[in-house]
């Protein structure tokens, strides 16, 4: 928890903090919530209010998360694994991101044709398990 009073010790703020560490959010006191904050309350009373990521900070933040998952750079992974990785970070949006695709081409290392290619791959090996279409 980053901001000062942000829930701290409280059951709550402890219940949460896993999630808004994943998601890349900060936890703050409730009276530093701005605009977009969100204000969590527990029993009636505010405890702890979330500062959640840019979403260009959310890509950066997955991509730091897949590499501690995978245990070294995604640079340094195999075509499959990264095939997987692409795969992941397309459910999750990174492509709907500005520059998503330049951002996950240079962190695994590969080039944007690459990484359309795993998507185009994904895609055809998707409609080849589909039945054709009236059968």
């Amino acid at each position: 928890m980053t901001g000062a009073g942000g829930g701290d010790g409280h059951p709550f703020a402890d219940a949460v903090k896993p999630l808004v560490d994943a998601m890349g959010g900060e936890m703050i006191a409730p009276e530093e919530a701005q605009g977009d904050d969100v204000v969590l309350s527990w029993e009636g009373r505010e405890v702890v209010a979330v500062r959640l990521p840019h979403l260009s900070d959310s890509l950066d933040h997955i991509l730091a998360e897949l590499e501690r998952r995978h245990g070294k750079p995604l640079s340094e992974l195999d075509r499959r694994t990264k095939q997987s990785v692409v795969r992941v970070l397309e459910t999750r949006g990174a492509f709907s991101v500005r520059h998503g695709v330049e951002t996950v081409a240079s962190a695994l290392g590969v080039s944007r044709f690459t990484v359309y290619n795993y998507l185009n791959r994904e895609t055809r090996g998707d409609a080849a398990e589909q039945p054709p279409p009236g059968g």
